[in-house]
Protein backbone atom coordinates (compact mmCIF):
# COMPACT_ATOMS: atom_id res chain seq x y z
CA UNK A 1 0.00 0.00 0.00
CA UNK A 2 1.53 3.33 -1.05
CA UNK A 3 1.21 5.93 1.74
CA UNK A 4 -1.12 8.81 0.83
CA UNK A 5 -1.42 12.23 2.49
CA UNK A 6 -2.77 11.60 5.99
CA UNK A 7 -6.44 12.62 6.50
CA UNK A 8 -6.78 15.56 8.89
CA UNK A 9 -8.97 13.43 11.18
CA UNK A 10 -5.90 11.33 12.00
CA UNK A 11 -3.61 14.23 12.87
CA UNK A 12 -4.69 14.72 16.47
CA UNK A 13 -1.87 15.38 18.94
CA UNK A 14 0.19 12.28 19.59
CA UNK A 15 0.25 8.97 17.73
CA UNK A 16 -2.65 6.57 17.39
CA UNK A 17 -2.21 3.96 20.12
CA UNK A 18 -3.34 0.37 19.54
CA UNK A 19 -4.06 -1.44 22.83
CA UNK A 20 -4.14 -5.22 22.68
CA UNK A 21 -1.27 -7.49 21.71
CA UNK A 22 -3.37 -10.20 20.08
CA UNK A 23 -3.92 -11.10 16.44
CA UNK A 24 -5.87 -7.96 15.60
CA UNK A 25 -3.41 -5.61 17.29
CA UNK A 26 -0.45 -7.26 15.61
CA UNK A 27 -2.17 -6.99 12.23
CA UNK A 28 -3.27 -3.37 12.63
CA UNK A 29 0.00 -1.79 13.73
CA UNK A 30 2.09 -2.72 10.65
CA UNK A 31 -0.83 -1.98 8.33
CA UNK A 32 -1.24 1.50 9.81
CA UNK A 33 2.50 2.09 9.68
CA UNK A 34 2.54 1.10 6.01
CA UNK A 35 -0.30 3.55 5.37
CA UNK A 36 1.75 6.36 6.94
CA UNK A 37 -0.26 6.70 10.17
CA UNK A 38 1.82 7.58 13.26
CA UNK A 39 1.07 4.59 15.46
CA UNK A 40 2.27 3.14 18.74
CA UNK A 41 1.80 -0.35 20.13
CA UNK A 42 0.40 -2.86 20.27
CA UNK A 43 0.40 -2.02 23.96
CA UNK A 44 -0.68 -4.26 26.79
CA UNK A 45 -4.00 -3.86 28.53
CA UNK A 46 -4.01 -1.20 31.21
CA UNK A 47 -2.27 1.40 29.05
CA UNK A 48 -3.65 4.90 29.69
CA UNK A 49 -2.95 6.37 26.28
CA UNK A 50 -1.79 9.63 27.87
CA UNK A 51 0.54 10.41 24.94
CA UNK A 52 -1.96 9.49 22.24
CA UNK A 53 -4.71 11.45 20.54
CA UNK A 54 -6.60 8.36 19.39
CA UNK A 55 -6.74 5.00 21.19
CA UNK A 56 -7.94 1.88 19.39
CA UNK A 57 -8.85 -1.03 21.66
CA UNK A 58 -8.01 -4.34 19.98
CA UNK A 59 -8.99 -6.44 22.99
CA UNK A 60 -11.63 -9.17 23.46
CA UNK A 61 -15.23 -7.92 23.71
CA UNK A 62 -15.51 -8.85 27.38
CA UNK A 63 -12.54 -6.61 28.22
CA UNK A 64 -13.40 -3.50 26.21
CA UNK A 65 -15.30 -1.68 28.95
CA UNK A 66 -12.56 -2.19 31.55
CA UNK A 67 -9.85 -1.22 29.06
CA UNK A 68 -11.76 1.95 28.19
CA UNK A 69 -11.95 2.94 31.86
CA UNK A 70 -8.15 3.06 32.06
CA UNK A 71 -7.80 5.47 29.13
CA UNK A 72 -6.97 9.06 30.08
CA UNK A 73 -9.72 11.65 29.51
CA UNK A 74 -9.56 13.66 26.31
CA UNK A 75 -8.66 10.78 24.00
CA UNK A 76 -10.92 9.65 21.19
CA UNK A 77 -11.40 5.93 21.86
CA UNK A 78 -12.45 3.24 19.41
CA UNK A 79 -13.14 -0.48 19.56
CA UNK A 80 -13.11 -3.22 16.94
CA UNK A 81 -16.09 -5.26 18.08
CA UNK A 82 -18.78 -6.22 15.62
CA UNK A 83 -21.48 -6.90 18.20
CA UNK A 84 -21.01 -4.24 20.90
CA UNK A 85 -22.39 -0.73 20.73
CA UNK A 86 -20.54 2.38 21.88
CA UNK A 87 -21.90 2.52 25.42
CA UNK A 88 -18.95 0.34 26.53
CA UNK A 89 -16.63 3.28 25.75
CA UNK A 90 -18.49 5.83 27.89
CA UNK A 91 -17.62 8.59 28.76
CA UNK A 92 -15.09 8.97 25.94
CA UNK A 93 -15.77 10.46 22.56
CA UNK A 94 -16.02 7.15 20.78
CA UNK A 95 -16.15 5.20 17.53
CA UNK A 96 -16.08 1.61 16.35
CA UNK A 97 -14.60 0.05 13.26
CA UNK A 98 -15.23 -3.64 12.61
CA UNK A 99 -13.43 -5.19 9.61
CA UNK A 100 -15.72 -7.83 8.10
CA UNK A 101 -12.98 -10.43 7.80
CA UNK A 102 -10.96 -13.07 9.59
CA UNK A 103 -7.69 -11.76 11.06
CA UNK A 104 -4.82 -14.18 11.56
CA UNK A 105 -2.10 -11.75 12.73
CA UNK A 106 0.78 -9.76 11.26
CA UNK A 107 0.73 -9.76 7.46
CA UNK A 108 -3.06 -9.56 7.24
CA UNK A 109 -4.24 -7.18 4.53
CA UNK A 110 -7.36 -5.09 5.16
CA UNK A 111 -7.59 -3.88 1.55
CA UNK A 112 -10.89 -4.48 -0.18
CA UNK A 113 -12.72 -5.39 3.03
CA UNK A 114 -15.97 -3.83 4.24
CA UNK A 115 -15.85 -2.25 7.71
CA UNK A 116 -18.88 -1.48 9.91
CA UNK A 117 -18.54 2.01 11.39
CA UNK A 118 -20.31 3.94 14.13
CA UNK A 119 -19.48 6.98 16.24
CA UNK A 120 -20.77 9.28 18.96
CA UNK A 121 -19.77 12.55 17.29
CA UNK A 122 -18.92 13.97 13.87
CA UNK A 123 -15.24 14.10 14.85
CA UNK A 124 -15.19 10.47 15.91
CA UNK A 125 -17.09 9.52 12.75
CA UNK A 126 -14.44 11.26 10.64
CA UNK A 127 -11.71 9.27 12.44
CA UNK A 128 -13.48 5.95 11.82
CA UNK A 129 -13.98 6.78 8.13
CA UNK A 130 -10.38 7.94 7.75
CA UNK A 131 -9.03 4.75 9.33
CA UNK A 132 -11.13 2.64 6.99
CA UNK A 133 -9.91 4.64 4.01
CA UNK A 134 -6.18 4.50 4.82
CA UNK A 135 -6.42 0.74 5.34
CA UNK A 136 -8.13 0.30 1.98
CA UNK A 137 -11.50 -0.68 3.45
CA UNK A 138 -14.99 0.42 2.45
CA UNK A 139 -16.80 1.89 5.45
CA UNK A 140 -20.50 1.23 6.00
CA UNK A 141 -22.39 2.89 8.84
CA UNK A 142 -24.12 0.41 11.14
CA UNK A 143 -26.23 1.98 13.89
CA UNK A 144 -26.09 0.69 17.46
CA UNK A 145 -29.63 -0.72 17.20
CA UNK A 146 -28.52 -2.83 14.21
CA UNK A 147 -25.25 -4.18 15.63
CA UNK A 148 -26.59 -7.52 16.85
CA UNK A 149 -28.33 -8.26 13.53
CA UNK A 150 -25.25 -7.22 11.55
CA UNK A 151 -22.97 -9.41 13.65
CA UNK A 152 -25.37 -12.36 13.48
CA UNK A 153 -25.34 -12.06 9.69
CA UNK A 154 -21.54 -12.20 9.74
CA UNK A 155 -21.59 -15.26 12.01
CA UNK A 156 -24.06 -17.05 9.75
CA UNK A 157 -22.04 -16.19 6.64
CA UNK A 158 -18.73 -17.37 8.10
CA UNK A 159 -19.02 -19.50 11.25
CA UNK A 160 -22.24 -21.35 10.45
CA UNK A 161 -21.12 -22.01 6.89
CA UNK A 162 -18.07 -23.79 8.28
CA UNK A 163 -20.31 -25.77 10.65
CA UNK A 164 -22.41 -26.95 7.71
CA UNK A 165 -19.34 -27.90 5.73
CA UNK A 166 -18.18 -29.88 8.74
CA UNK A 167 -21.44 -31.80 8.66
CA UNK A 168 -21.04 -32.42 4.93
CA UNK A 169 -17.47 -33.59 5.52
CA UNK A 170 -18.59 -36.05 8.21
CA UNK A 171 -21.35 -37.49 6.04
CA UNK A 172 -19.12 -37.77 2.97
CA UNK A 173 -16.54 -39.63 5.04
CA UNK A 174 -19.12 -42.35 5.79
CA UNK A 175 -19.25 -42.96 2.03
CA UNK A 176 -15.45 -42.99 1.67
CA UNK A 177 -15.32 -39.51 0.10
CA UNK A 178 -12.75 -37.01 1.38
CA UNK A 179 -13.30 -33.33 2.11
CA UNK A 180 -11.24 -32.22 -0.91
CA UNK A 181 -13.84 -33.70 -3.26
CA UNK A 182 -16.44 -31.25 -1.95
CA UNK A 183 -14.28 -28.14 -2.27
CA UNK A 184 -15.02 -27.27 -5.94
CA UNK A 185 -18.74 -27.68 -5.26
CA UNK A 186 -18.60 -25.37 -2.24
CA UNK A 187 -16.54 -22.75 -4.07
CA UNK A 188 -18.90 -22.76 -7.04
CA UNK A 189 -21.92 -22.39 -4.74
CA UNK A 190 -20.34 -19.43 -2.91
CA UNK A 191 -19.32 -17.79 -6.19
CA UNK A 192 -22.84 -18.21 -7.58
CA UNK A 193 -24.33 -16.74 -4.41
CA UNK A 194 -21.92 -13.78 -4.58
CA UNK A 195 -22.74 -13.14 -8.24
CA UNK A 196 -26.48 -13.82 -8.30
CA UNK A 197 -27.88 -13.80 -4.77
CA UNK A 198 -29.27 -16.73 -2.79
CA UNK A 199 -32.54 -17.39 -4.61
CA UNK A 200 -31.00 -17.41 -8.11
CA UNK A 201 -28.00 -19.51 -7.01
CA UNK A 202 -30.05 -22.30 -5.44
CA UNK A 203 -29.76 -25.77 -6.98
CA UNK A 204 -30.42 -29.34 -5.84
CA UNK A 205 -33.34 -31.60 -4.97
CA UNK A 206 -35.21 -29.15 -2.74
CA UNK A 207 -35.23 -26.47 -5.43
CA UNK A 208 -36.50 -29.08 -7.93
CA UNK A 209 -39.19 -30.35 -5.56
CA UNK A 210 -37.67 -33.85 -5.66
CA UNK A 211 -39.30 -35.34 -2.57
CA UNK A 212 -38.04 -38.88 -3.22
CA UNK A 213 -34.38 -37.80 -3.23
CA UNK A 214 -34.85 -35.71 -0.08
CA UNK A 215 -36.41 -38.71 1.66
CA UNK A 216 -33.43 -40.92 0.72
CA UNK A 217 -31.03 -38.29 2.00
CA UNK A 218 -32.97 -38.01 5.24
CA UNK A 219 -32.83 -41.78 5.81
CA UNK A 220 -29.06 -41.78 5.26
CA UNK A 221 -28.56 -38.99 7.79
CA UNK A 222 -30.84 -40.64 10.34
CA UNK A 223 -28.65 -43.75 10.08
CA UNK A 224 -25.20 -42.18 9.87
CA UNK A 225 -25.46 -38.78 11.61
CA UNK A 226 -28.61 -39.07 13.74
CA UNK A 227 -27.59 -36.16 15.96
CA UNK A 228 -27.72 -33.89 12.89
CA UNK A 229 -31.15 -34.99 11.63
CA UNK A 230 -32.97 -32.05 13.22
CA UNK A 231 -30.51 -29.66 11.58
CA UNK A 232 -31.05 -31.34 8.20
CA UNK A 233 -34.83 -31.03 8.58
CA UNK A 234 -34.55 -27.35 9.51
CA UNK A 235 -32.30 -26.69 6.52
CA UNK A 236 -34.71 -28.47 4.16
CA UNK A 237 -37.55 -26.29 5.46
CA UNK A 238 -35.50 -23.11 5.05
CA UNK A 239 -34.39 -24.16 1.58
CA UNK A 240 -38.02 -24.82 0.55
CA UNK A 241 -38.83 -21.26 1.59
CA UNK A 242 -35.91 -19.98 -0.47
CA UNK A 243 -36.96 -22.12 -3.44
CA UNK A 244 -40.45 -20.62 -3.23
CA UNK A 245 -38.86 -17.18 -3.43
CA UNK A 246 -36.87 -18.34 -6.46
CA UNK A 247 -40.03 -19.58 -8.24
CA UNK A 248 -41.89 -16.38 -7.42
CA UNK A 249 -39.03 -14.38 -8.89
CA UNK A 250 -39.11 -16.45 -12.08
CA UNK A 251 -42.87 -16.08 -12.41
CA UNK A 252 -42.66 -12.33 -11.79
CA UNK A 253 -40.01 -11.79 -14.45
CA UNK A 254 -41.39 -14.20 -17.08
Amino acid sequence: MTPQPLPSALTLSGPLLVVGDGRMGRALVPSLEEAGVPVAGPAGRGESGADAGIVLLAVPDAEIASAARTIAPGRVVGHLSGSLDLSVLHPHEAFSIHPLMTVTGAGTSFAGVTAALSATSPGASAIASALADVLGMTGVEVHDADRAAYHAAASIAANFLVTLEGMAEQLAATAGVEREALVPLVRAAVDNWADRGAAAALTGPVSRGDAATIARQRRAISERLPDRLALFDALVDATRDLAATQRTGIETTS
